[in-house]
């Protein structure tokens, strides 16, 4: 199926943003795995609607998992996990009008071409944002395993429009990471969060949406990880990358930066320290030929604006087969970047966990 993802350890998601509720399943997780339901509601925290001064979405949900099976007295079983999240908070008459008119940028034209039109698209149905919830369920659960294991994986806002954050230093630590967690507005320099938020805040009062970028890092993970040519770590990393909405590029080091220097300037010299093999530089992004290489794990992924906004835009009338407008109603967030943190973290977890059990590093 198209919604789910991974080798050992296989993720999917279900449901629609409109449905009853909304839930993942997981099979091969790791048995006797103690899971902090506490600390995985925290993580959930950091992505749910609601609050953030008009940041965010109006839209409440107190995204609570419930689980039906896999866990027994806060421990995987070995059977495999099923959580589910209700959805209490849909106003679904504000999507009426879409079933025949197709938001631009969006999937409702595509889906009424793909299903014949029988497909749920109120809130964006099963294209919705609101997947990620049950996503950050998965990836939550592996970060927990994966700093068991001494790997830590962490995100920030690294751009909003043409604003920027400072970047990842060469070796950040688990510190930082949960330092950038517990702000409600995840930016390394708080200058610039605030400047971020000013850019957001006007989209929003013109009725518009902006985009954004968001870096990643993933440290701790042993060298050796990953495959050559098509199963290396940036090939698993960004096929289900783009399974996050909204989602439209994933560099990893150096990216499109790195196209416009020279090997002098964007090569990693390699160097001995304290008996063990690392690098000056991290331009590679802690990948050599699709293997770790025991630097940090970095890369960069780019978030679109948010398709449905408050202005009249253009669009056709699927029935009439003419040309129309519409006003898109329903609340919406003015930048999905923000949000979209903590579901890179979830994915970027649930990869890197699927890649450690396969390759099996004295671990599992």
């Amino acid at each position: 199926m198209s919604s789910e993802f991974g080798k050992l350890l296989r993720v999917g998601v279900f449901g629609q943003s409109h449905g009853k509720a909304i839930g993942v399943t997981i099979h091969g997780l790791p048995a006797g795995e103690a899971i902090d339901t506490e600390l995985l509601q925290q993580f959930l925290d950091r992505r749910r609607p609601g609050g953030r001064g008009g940041l965010a979405t109006a839209r409440k949900e107190t995204d609570i998992p419930e689980f039906l099976s896999g866990l027994e007295n806060g421990v995987t079983c070995g059977a495999p996990l099923c959580a589910v999240i209700k959805n209490a908070d849909q106003h679904s008459r504000d999507y009426s009008e879409l079933a025949d008119k197709p938001r631009p940028s969006h999937a409702d034209y595509t889906a009424a071409v793909k299903w014949g039109g029988h497909a749920d698209m109120r809130g964006g149905g099963h294209f919705s944002g609101r997947l990620t919830a049950p996503l950050c369920v998965a990836g939550g659960i592996a970060m927990q395993i994966l700093e068991r294991r001494g790997v830590y994986v962490g995100a920030h806002l690294s751009s909003v429009g043409n604003t920027a954050d400072e970047a990842f230093p060469l070796h950040p630590t688990k510190e930082l990471f949960a330092a950038l967690a517990a702000k409600p507005f995840p930016t390394i320099s708080g200058e610039a969060g605030e400047a971020m938020q000013s850019i957001i805040q006007s989209a929003r009062t013109d009725l518009d949406s902006i985009g954004g970028t968001i870096e990643c890092a993933a440290i701790g993970l042993p060298p050796g990880l990953g495959e050559p040519m098509f199963d290396g770590i940036e090939n698993r990393l960004a096929a289900a990358l783009f399974g996050i909405p909204g989602l439209k590029g994933v560099e990893f080091g150096s990216g499109f930066e790195g196209s416009r220097l020279r090997g002098s300037e964007n090569n990693d010299a390699f160097r001995v320290k304290d008996d063990v093999i690392t690098a000056e530089s991290n331009r590679a992004g802690g990948i050599l030929g699709g293997i770790t290489s025991g630097m940090p794990l970095t890369f960069r992924v780019a978030m679109k604006p948010t398709p449905s906004i408050g202005r009249s835009q253009q669009t056709v009338s699927l029935s009439a087969k003419e040309n129309t407008t519409l006003e898109i109603h329903g609340r919406h967030d003015p930048c999905i970047a923000l949000r979209a943190v903590p579901v890179v973290e979830a994915v970027t977890a649930i990869v890197l966990l699927d890649l450690l059990m396969e390759g099996n590093h004295g671990t599992f």
